[in-house]
């Protein structure tokens, strides 16, 4: 039997999610027959699997320990941790943070154990005293939306349950606006953009479309050519739908890559700038009117921008090489 007690992360949380998230490969089919038999108790009393818990409810789970984690001894040998690069912040508040990925950096670890975003973002906070991996019971600081590998800019991090549950809340319902900045292989029609995008899973590339079709799903790109520098442009995207790879895909459809996409890029023109990862940017997020049922209400209207990403000047850069720059 073990004992846990719930904590600020723990309040309003499913009891159901609660139990999957402290134990260890507990079948459902166990999880749910342990709620039948009485073996999961919140109080001193018979809880039901919706339960919405409370921050100092004590939770009883009388469950085989061989569903828990092992609990690792003092002769254990460590693993030294990984080093993390310094976490560079944008925005925060008590709730979230608004973090600056440049390229090359993870968001997630992955197979390569390279260092990655959420791992800083946890070390850090774990540094500042503001989370404890040992008094916490299933949650950990998070991110909330992902960027890929080569891009940079803005990520959102949550510091409790609450944050995270609001914050995603505001992405799902389409709250918050995301530009970006990107260099573009010549400058691509502006203007509001409608297609249809695939994606093969086990290429992970996508294929955009014309027109509807079954299984394809809709993407809207905003355009705005902010200068052109020879036979480079550099633009402001707005997303209006979010989809894999849809502004790498969709500006490659329209006829004007972005410059060092190597999956959907302009091989040549890569070779001669040297690049070899995609010149994007996630610059600019700007919330929209949140309920006033959300915790994080008062984010309504705030704008939250990347004042110098590298991109600008990773753009100046190829301006001053190139031929019959416009200004």
């Amino acid at each position: 039997m073990k004992n846990f007690v719930a904590g600020e992360n723990e309040n309003g949380v499913r009891l159901s999610r609660f139990v999957e998230g402290v134990t260890v490969e507990l079948p459902r089919s166990l999880l749910y027959k342990a709620f039948r038999n009485k073996r999961i108790k919140v109080n001193g009393k018979r809880a039901e699997p919706d339960t919405r818990l409370n921050q100092g409810d004590l939770i009883e789970l009388y469950i085989n320990d061989e569903f828990f984690p092992a609990v690792a001894t003092s002769a254990a040998p460590k693993t030294p941790p990984r080093r993390q690069p310094a976490v560079t912040v944008v925005y925060e508040d008590a709730n979230i943070a608004v973090l600056y990925k440049p390229a090359h950096l993870l968001c997630h670890s992955d197979r390569t154990g390279d260092a990655n975003l959420v791992d800083a973002f946890i070390a850090r906070q774990e540094e500042k005293g503001e989370y404890d991996p040992h008094a916490e019971s299933r949650f950990a600081p998070a991110l909330c939306n992902r960027l890929d590998r080569g891009t940079e800019g803005l990520v959102l991090a949550a510091k409790s349950y609450a944050a995270l549950r609001d914050l995603n809340a505001i992405i799902r319902d389409d709250l918050m606006k995301k530009e970006y900045l990107t260099i573009t292989v010549g400058a691509p029609p502006a203007g509001r953009h409608i297609a249809w995008l695939q994606h093969n899973e086990k290429t992970n590339k996508v294929r955009i479309h014309a027109r509807e079709s079954e299984n394809y799903k809709q993407i809207i790109t905003e355009v705005t050519v902010i200068r052109q520098a020879g036979p480079f442009a550099l633009c402001r995207i707005g997303l209006v739908t979010g989809r894999t790879h849809q502004i790498r895909a969709h500006l490659a459809y329209l006829g004007h890559p972005v410059l060092g996409d190597i999956k959907y890029g302009n091989t040549k023109l890569n070779a001669q700038t040297g690049l070899k990862t995609q010149a994007l940017c996630a610059q600019r997020l700007t919330f929209g009117r949140i309920p006033a049922e959300n915790t994080l209400s008062y984010l309504s209207g705030q704008v939250i921008k990347l004042a110098e990403p590298a991109i600008l000047r990773q753009f100046e850069a190829l301006a001053g090489k190139a031929p019959n720059s416009q200004p």
